[in-house]
């Protein structure tokens, strides 16, 4: 298992909001690097890295999911989108024995460009109140 030291060294590192919300959980929120409640948990065998994108849709699922599955095939260098009862999530899992800083930000990176850069596309399917 990775060291909480460690772990929270690579996120001072790379510079990031960050809070511990219980014992080996943390929550990023930094704006500036379009990151908020990101959770990364670090367990005996892997660190999970996850956030909750939205709600899925009520209507239009079926081409919602079409297009999130395409998303993971062409666009999510790591991690993938799923779903958790009735959110959307995007999770990446690494391998906590062999994590290193450059594994541990290629995941946060693509994270934070996979918010930037599928709100658009994913906000269409939104609620509209």
């Amino acid at each position: 298992m990775i060291s909480k030291d460690k772990l929270e060294g690579y996120m001072i590192k790379l510079s990031l909001n960050f809070e511990e919300i219980s014992e080996n959980t943390w929550l990023i929120n930094d704006l500036d690097k379009g990151l908020e409640n990101v959770v990364v948990l670090a367990n005996d065998s892997v660190v999970v890295i996850r956030v909750k994108v939205m709600e899925a849709p009520e209507v239009n699922r079926e081409a919602f999911f079409g297009k999130l599955l395409k998303l993971n095939a062409t666009d999510m260098v790591h991690g993938a989108y799923a779903l958790e009862e009735d959110n959307v999530i995007i999770i990446d899992s690494l391998v906590s024995e062999t994590l290193d800083l450059e594994e541990f930000q290629a995941s946060i990176d693509a994270i934070g460009f996979a918010l930037s850069q599928h709100y658009a596309v994913l906000s269409k399917y939104r609620k509209k109140d």
